[in-house]
């Protein structure tokens, strides 16, 4: 298993257990401090498990390696299971919403003073839930990752609006007790807009989307530090999973042989894996420059 995936795979684990962990705290304090708004970040935070239990076996099967059947490996499981964190985010955000248009119609009492602190304490350590694992995604160029990243974020943000409404429900008494409510509403349209954060890039993966120009940079100076190769030409950019794929033209002295073009694109090849580590295979074509 290639460290990325090794990196990958711990980070699943930790959003796993830490929103596990989390949504029991939420429920608890919500049903007890009568937050309807921590009752709906408990649900929120459950659908994270299985949505973060989705990501780990993404990671895992995309690590597989390739066969003949898959001749590219099966990265592309990474882009696939992000659609799929991307609708439990979308679910989410419709409980959420839903349970607070219909907590707002149903009076109740104001959420106990207590339940700030709880939130508070959620906050910081979803947030840096969120770095961690952020971090992470970035280490390993990891789009399945990133999206459970944006779920900590997002939890955190959601527990933030409830931290703003429980506070004004207390600063402001009698006639604003459905504030949380409030808050949490606005907080599923928040969810909604980073769904479709989290989903653009995913799909640009599944397309095929040129977005990788510093990779592309990387690889034609390498393919250029080669003796014998004159310029590089058309260089195509194919992410699977945490790795890449690569088609890459390069320019020869038109006279020499065969062999020696052959010689001189395995040459490319071996200097573009070594110096670009993320990919996983590399395409040489070999054109002839008359001009020499």
């Amino acid at each position: 298993m290639r460290p990325e995936y090794k990196e990958a795979v711990k980070a699943s684990y930790f959003s796993i257990a830490g929103n596990a962990l989390l949504a029991i705290a939420k429920a608890i304090t919500g049903i007890f401090g009568n937050s309807y708004a921590l009752i709906a970040d408990a649900i929120e935070s459950t659908t994270d498990v299985f949505s973060s239990f989705l990501v780990l076996l993404g990671i895992r099967y995309a690590n597989k390696p390739a066969d003949e059947n898959h001749p590219y490996g099966h990265g592309k499981a990474e882009p696939l299971i992000t659609f799929m964190v991307v609708g439990f985010l979308i679910v989410s955000a419709t409980i959420i919403a839903y349970e607070s248009i219909e907590n707002i119609q149903t009076p109740h009492e104001v959420p106990e003073p207590y339940t700030l602190i709880v939130l508070a304490v959620i906050i910081i350590i979803k947030e840096l839930s969120y770095r961690f694992v952020s971090k992470k995604s970035d280490e390993t160029d990891s789009s399945v990752l990133k999206a459970d990243a944006w779920h900590h974020r997002s939890d955190a943000i959601t527990s933030f609006m409830a931290f703003v409404g429980i506070s004004i429900a207390l600063l402001m008494g009698e006639g604003y007790e459905n504030a949380d409510d409030w808050a949490a509403l606005f907080a599923s349209g928040f969810i909604l807009f980073n769904a479709y954060l989290i989903l653009r890039p995913a799909l640009g993966e599944v397309m095929d989307e040129h977005r990788y120009e510093d990779i592309e940079m990387d690889i034609r100076s390498a393919a250029l530090g080669v003796p014998g190769v004159v310029e590089t030409e058309k260089c195509y950019v194919r992410k699977t999973g945490m790795t890449y794929h690569i088609d890459l033209h390069i320019a020869v002295d038109a006279n020499i042989t065969v062999k020696e073009g052959h010689d001189i694109a395995h040459e490319v090849k071996d200097q573009v894996l070594e110096n670009v580590p993320q990919v996983a295979d590399v395409l040489i074509h070999v054109e002839p420059d008359d001009e020499l």
